[in-house]
């Protein structure tokens, strides 16, 4: 805590005649705009990033792919966009997200357009590639939304904000359905439309709040200055888990059932958005809790409750009731530490580099979902079973669990 202070002290140059950012009322109007504006290009964005995952069975087995390709196809965009999100925090610190927004906006349509038209395997990656843009729009909103809030309701606006991840349930009630009943380009024109739409409001109605702190030297310097601290390596792993978990569960899940217990491509689309729904209420939930308790103990209860579940859907349960409520179950705790995490962002982050230690942890947390599908799509490939890789996530979870109860522990008796 101490080094973060340090840190902000001597990175922030003000505003002359400037108040200090994050003091807006938390009730007033601008902020709760800002707010639904950023939920809104959080959530359109992020609607893009997921259109791979619910089409890549039928991918599979149209271009007749092994599982290892199918989940490479599908993680692709989750590692480029969680990498993304390490320059794009930086350049909103510098720039603000009123002119980072809309810029990642309309780039994402290039490659929405493109997966309209192209269809060899080798395509699709290049063009997954770029799709991954749409994912860092996470890293622009989370310093929009806490230079409007104070540090008292932080936790809860950043859950909010977080329920924009709602667009990877919105790909998947969707994306199939629009497919087979209006053909297969009609999604992407769709999201290409409404991404447009978005950059336009954004570049119109986005400001960033009054008297945000803007970091002196050059991105790589803030980043070195934000690498050198303790905490954002310790909040990065936490968010692997969380964040990463979901997102691996969202890209992977239609497989998964399609595999494990037989869905066709409608069923296990809708079955997953069910789960990415729930996961997108427990995260302002997850932030809540962490306003009133504290961020650390949410954590521990949290991870522990999806180690507990995993090992329960190692053993392949029925999928009703007993693999529907270990999956669901799973979805609401990752949910809310997603939110937790960010929460304990809000509290110990420097606030002129907010966006730089977001865009670490961020890319974190898509990093930890990018890996997960590759382990199953492996250990289904050569095991014929997804037990390995659903008790490798129960072992990882139960790290996180313990690594917070231990270590993060002090960060709760420096803030009581």
């Amino acid at each position: 805590m101490s080094i973060a202070r340090d840190s902000a002290a001597s990175a922030t140059t003000p505003a002359p005649g400037a108040a200090r950012a994050g003091t807006s009322t938390p009730g007033s109007s601008r902020a709760t705009l800002q707010l639904a504006l950023a939920t809104l290009g959080f959530l359109v964005n992020f609607w893009a990033w997921a259109l791979l995952g619910p089409l890549g069975p039928g991918i599979k087995e149209r271009l007749d792919l092994s599982f290892a390709a199918q989940s490479l196809l599908v993680a692709v965009p989750v590692v480029v966009g969680s990498l993304g999100r390490v320059p794009v925090g930086a350049l909103t610190d510098r720039y603000g997200a009123r002119v980072v927004f809309p810029l990642v906006t309309l780039a994402t349509i290039v490659p929405v357009l493109t997966l309209s038209v192209v269809s060899s395997y080798p395509a699709l990656i290049v063009t997954g590639f770029f799709l991954g843009i749409g994912g860092t729009a996470f890293a622009v909103g989370v310093p929009l939304v806490s230079g409007w809030y104070p540090p008292a309701r932080r936790g809860f606006a950043i859950g909010v904000f977080g329920v924009g991840m709602g667009g990877t349930a919105v790909a998947n009630f969707t994306t199939v359905r629009l497919a087979d009943a209006y053909g297969a380009r009609t999604p992407f024109l769709l999201v290409s439309a409404i991404l447009a739409g978005y950059a336009i409001l954004s570049f119109l109605l986005l400001r960033d709040a009054m008297g945000r702190a803007r970091p002196t030297g050059s991105a790589w310097q803030r980043l070195s200055t934000v690498g050198r601290l303790t905490v954002t390596w310790q909040l990065c792993f936490l968010y692997a888990v969380g964040f990463g978990g979901f997102v691996a569960f969202s890209v992977y899940l239609p497989a998964y059932l399609r595999t494990a217990y037989g869905l066709d491509a409608g069923d296990g689309a809708l079955r997953t958005a069910g789960f990415v729904v729930l996961a997108v209420a427990a995260r302002p939930l997850g932030g809540w809790l962490s306003d009133r308790l504290h961020p650390v103990p949410v954590l521990v209860w949290c991870f522990g409750g999806v180690a507990a579940f995993a090992v329960v859907q190692a053993f392949q349960p029925s999928l009703m009731p007993v693999g529907t409520v270990a999956l669901l179950g799973m979805a609401v705790l990752l949910g809310a530490a997603s939110g937790a995490v960010f929460a304990l962002v809000g509290k110990v982050a420097p606030a002129d580099q907010v966006g730089a230690v977001t865009g670490l942890v961020g890319a974190a947390g898509g990093l930890g979902g990018f890996v997960p599908p590759l382990v199953m799509g492996w250990v289904y490939g050569s095991q014929g079973s997804y037990a390995i890789g659903l008790m490798l996530l129960s072992d990882v979870a139960l790290a996180a669990a313990v690594f917070t109860a231990v270590k993060m522990a002090g960060l709760a008796a420096r803030e009581s």
